[in-house]
């Protein structure tokens, strides 16, 4: 339980961050499974249509620290990779 008023702030201030944090994860995961469920319809072109809002969500979470950037862009490499296997 905070004592000082400062740490009072600090707990209200830190589950508001927590709930921005959760929303911002859940937008970055959903982007993912999107892309997995496109690959697995082979939807080449969707794919190609979804691919920046794809490379611009995964770099928006790992700009805010939600993940790595390194994590983001081999993620996004990954999936390219995928695509051009696709006929």
């Amino acid at each position: 339980m905070p004592n000082t008023k400062s740490a009072i702030r600090r707990v209200r201030r830190v589950k508001l961050q927590t709930a921005v944090n959760r929303i911002r994860k859940s937008k970055y995961k959903s982007v993912i499974k999107k892309a997995n469920d496109l690959i697995n319809k082979k939807d080449k072109k969707a794919l190609i249509k979804f691919l920046p809002e794809f490379n611009s969500e995964l770099m928006k979470a790992s700009k805010t620290g939600i993940i790595k950037k390194n994590t983001s862009s081999r993620i996004v490499s990954r999936v390219t990779k995928k695509i051009s296997k696709l006929k």
